[in-house]
């Protein structure tokens, strides 16, 4: 019996879109891994602004926004999925003598790496309030792939790979998000040929 191939787990990495995947929703993407098991792989994409604000956002779910640091944030396009759903991602809440494995908000994915992504209004509710995680990313919908469907395109130089650094999620500017990805393995934009080559 031939032996199983060892499965990689990407969860808290980028994945950076190469030049030949020409996907109008993945084009020049960096997507952020919040979840990957041999059932699939679950993530947002932090590089694609829509045309609304975190105000914008607010105002639709007829919440006043408490917090002038992100009236004015791009809510991003984070994949195909549930386009109409919110995504929040950010930095890990714990509350006093709580058990830090678990959220402070209702539904909510703990992430590797102190993150969490969370897609219950309450931690929309705490933001509105002034309060609510100090960094955060705000998509409408979110990337998927079936079992097996990421390594495909893996192994079909679609995407780079690498360690999440969550400076580049929260602290870069948004149209150097995907430089900055690339960066993490030593590499810029002009290096990469559009044609998939296998060595």
């Amino acid at each position: 019996m031939p032996a199983e191939s060892p499965s990689i787990n990407l969860t808290h990495h980028f994945l950076i879109a190469m030049p030949g995947l020409e996907d109008a929703a993945f084009a020049r993407s960096v997507v952020y891994l919040c979840e990957h098991s041999p059932r699939g792989a679950l993530g947002l994409v932090i590089n694609k602004p829509t045309d609304i604000n975190l105000k914008n956002l607010f105002e639709k779910v007829d919440l006043p926004l408490g917090r002038e640091d992100v009236a004015k944030m791009p809510v991003l396009q984070g994949g195909p999925v549930q386009t109409e759903r919110g995504f929040v991602l950010h930095e890990a809440v714990v509350a006093e003598g709580q058990d830090p494995q678990e959220s402070v908000y209702a539904s909510t994915m703990t992430i590797p790496g102190g993150l969490e992504m969370t897609t219950s209004k309450d931690v929309l509710e705490a933001i509105s309030t002034g309060a609510g995680p100090r960094k955060l990313l705000v998509t409408l919908g979110y990337s998927a792939w079936g079992e097996g469907q990421l390594e495909t395109e893996l192994a079909e130089n679609s995407w780079l790979t690498v360690d999440a650094d969550t400076s580049v999620i929260f602290d870069t500017p948004i149209e150097q998000r995907y430089d900055k990805a690339l960066s993490l393995l030593g590499l810029q934009a002009w290096m990469l040929s559009p044609g998939a080559g296998h060595a």
